[in-house]
């Protein structure tokens, strides 16, 4: 902070004692070492307070940025939006003013035959075991 050295202390020292008495120095020295420990913490609460206002005008920088940055995605959005409601518009207009031509599914061709059914499994008897069925935890059948 000062650039005060150890000689010129004791220069000041000395001029201290002759000046306010031998008495009254340990009285005065105690009151300068107060007042300069309340220099200090005003001054760190000084430091303290810039940099949290400096700290306070980043945080508003980014916030802004970050509001604009949400307002150019909202504008996107909504023309993609607006984009995509016309295009389905325009489809929708397109189907309706076409004339109506036959139903679809007379133009798709005819199905194949179906398969003929396997024939019917043999009978079970009573004393035949049933097959087991694997079950799963937590599972319950109908």
């Amino acid at each position: 902070m000062f650039d005060i050295g150890f000689s010129e202390l004791v220069v000041i020292a000395v001029v201290a004692l002759i000046v306010i008495g031998p008495e009254r120095l340990p009285r005065a020295a105690r009151t300068m070492g107060h007042l300069f420990g309340r220099l200090q913490r005003y001054v760190n609460d000084v430091k303290a307070d810039i940099n949290r206002e400096m700290e306070l005008e980043e945080l508003r920088k980014l916030q802004q940025q970050v509001q604009g940055a949400a307002r150019e995605i909202e504008t996107s959005v909504t023309g993609a939006a607006r984009d995509l409601e016309s295009g389905v518009r325009s489809v929708e207009d397109g189907l309706r003013d076409q004339p109506a031509e036959a139903p679809a599914a007379a133009a798709l061709p005819p199905l194949a035959e179906p398969a003929p059914e396997p024939p019917p499994a043999p009978a079970r008897t009573a004393e035949a075991e049933p097959p087991r069925q694997a079950r799963l935890p937590g599972f319950d059948p109908l």
